[in-house]
């Protein structure tokens, strides 16, 4: 089986990265392994959708940092394929590192995964489901019991009416945004700064507001979903509690916090459960939901990341339960006798 991983870019990888033990494991199960990047598409006249790849060595890794070394050789090959030679194609860029500098970059795996699929390719996360995806306003359409009291606005005055509301604090980001980048807490309406705040963040486009949760000090907890349902080995569940570093509200790792590990109460998989039916209808295979007390802050479709911290506190390397979902896949639309609609697909 020849499985594709879609990324910003391959010198941005880093040998611990969630899609480095996915390729990795897929490598240890024998499959053949490439790299496709925003620039590698090429819909030729004749209707064919032709792909650049770098196809990684035939060879099994124990270490990441082996496997990346092996990712970043100037020496590995090159190879022109039909896009219907690729199996399974792993949508797993985040479009927000691509929005500033490389516009036209960030959207690429939505628009090229379409036609893959399209032809007959497996791609996951599903294209159409990310495309509703494309921001944060996608989680204002799952249940109003898991997520807090949101403001999606550029104005100052809205701002300051929720702010005013909600006396405990509100968090304001960016609309568009990962990894715990521009993210501030406003106490109250007479911040000297909010104004420019407020201003600094709609730059950038719709900023979304949330009351604080007083939890929040504590971190967060990152359960990954796989099919609709939290990803688990055994008694183990793929999750981490993400404590922020001292002196800051951001929990994200990429933002100096670090990894614990998760206690996954009841209450918690209820959380999941709630948002189950709509990730399964947008086909999103795999994803990572942020939980603080009793609410999911995020539902992360695009590149999840903390598989490798939840490795190393649990012993459990789920990255090929993750492949193993994929072959099942592959195998499923192999053997039928009609063709099985790639959203529906992603998450049997």
């Amino acid at each position: 089986m020849r499985i594709a991983f879609f990324v910003n870019s391959i010198a941005g990888e880093g040998p611990r990265f969630a899609t480095s033990l996915l390729a990795m494991a897929a490598l240890n199960r024998d499959h053949e392994v490439v790299y496709v990047t925003p620039g590698d598409f090429s819909l030729l006249a004749n209707g064919k959708l032709a792909v650049h790849v770098k196809v990684l060595p035939a060879t099994k890794y124990k270490k990441p940092e082996t496997f990346h070394a092996a990712l970043q050789d100037k020496a590995l090959e090159s190879r022109t394929i039909d896009v219907t030679e690729i199996d399974a194609l792993l949508l797993r860029n985040d479009p927000s590192l691509d929005l500033v500098t490389r516009p036209w970059a960030a959207y690429a795996g939505i628009l090229f995964g379409r036609l893959a699929a399209q032809r007959g390719v497996i791609v996951l996360n599903d294209p159409e489901g990310l495309a509703l995806a494309q921001n944060k306003l996608y989680f204002e359409n799952f249940p109003e019991i898991v997520r807090p009291p949101a403001l999606i606005s550029r104005n100052i005055d809205e701002v300051r009416r929720f702010v005013e509301k909600h006396r405990k604090g509100v968090i304001l980001k960016p609309l568009q945004g990962s990894g715990g980048k521009n993210v501030f807490k406003i106490n109250s309406i007479s911040e000297a700064n909010l104004n420019q705040i407020v201003e600094a963040l709609s730059v950038e486009g719709y900023l979304i507001a949330q009351p604080y949760i007083a939890e929040a000090r504590e971190g967060d907890i990152r359960l990954f979903l796989l099919d609709g349902k939290p990803l688990k080995q055994g008694d183990t569940y793929a999750a981490m509690r993400r404590v922020p570093a001292k002196g800051d509200l951001r929990s994200n790792i990429h933002a100096k916090g670090t990894a614990e590990p998760a206690v996954i109460t009841d209450e918690i998989l209820s959380l999941a459960e709630h948002v189950r039916p709509k990730l399964v209808m947008d086909g999103m295979f795999l994803v990572g939901i942020d939980i603080v007390g009793d609410k999911i802050l995020e539902v992360n479709v695009f590149t999840p990341g903390g598989l490798w911290n939840i490795r190393e506190q649990s012993g459990v390397d789920f990255s090929g339960h993750i492949i193993k979902s994929v072959e099942k896949k592959v195998l499923l639309q192999t053997e039928s006798q009609e063709r099985i609609d790639n959203r529906q697909l992603a998450t049997l």
